[in-house]
């Protein structure tokens, strides 16, 4: 286990935490990071899909995005008091008022939550723009680009940690995370890049 890996926080909660866009590579580099720290991976978008008993692309088909937000907010509130190990949120999760109210209060507490930068030209091959994404139905690109327009600035504003994954294995964002773990415990910043790729 690494030196930088994050300290267990006095009140619980996860040692780190994953956000961003769809095809940013939250799912893997949470089980990359769960690997290499030996934590437990945890994922809101599979709490939402058992507390449902069926997949998001069928939440939203049968009770529509608001049914869908509500158990999302329910998901995180609950990973976040409840999951120690590597925690990944659905991409739109950082939308509500209430998940960036519980995400400060865990940053502010000494949580690390990192966003995962990605571009739409490397998010498309990643996320195949099917139809298990039910916000990019239509024209996927313009709906991706418009989606992360209307979030960037929530997922820069939320996060302790920015890290590009353009072009990068999940194994190279997972040690440019902890690169930048350790800079954080320096006091020398929060904006990452892989060296010779950012």
């Amino acid at each position: 286990m690494p030196d930088d890996l994050p300290a267990v926080r006095p009140g619980g909660g996860p040692r780190i935490v994953l956000i961003g866009p769809p095809g940013s590579g939250k799912s893997t580099v949470a089980a990359a990071l769960g690997g290499r720290w030996q934590l437990a991976v945890r994922d809101t978008d599979d709490d939402i899909e058992r507390a449902a008993g069926k997949a998001i692309s069928d939440i939203f088909v049968d009770d529509g995005e608001p049914a869908f937000r509500e158990l999302e907010r329910a998901a995180v509130a609950v990973a976040l008091t409840e999951h120690d190990g590597v925690l990944a949120l659905g991409g739109g999760s950082v939308l509500d008022d209430a998940t960036q109210a519980v995400l400060a209060t865990y940053t502010a507490g000494g949580g690390v939550v990192v966003f995962l930068d990605v571009s739409l030209a490397h998010a498309a091959p990643r996320v195949g723009f099917n139809t298990a994404r039910p916000l990019l139905l239509g024209n996927p690109r313009a709906r991706w680009a418009a989606l992360m327009e209307e979030r960037r600035p929530v997922y820069e504003r939320v996060a302790t940690l920015r890290v590009p994954t353009d072009g990068v294995t999940p194994t190279e964002i997972a040690e440019e995370i902890e690169r930048g773990l350790s800079r954080i415990r320096l006091g020398r910043g929060t904006e990452t890049g892989i060296e010779g790729r950012a």
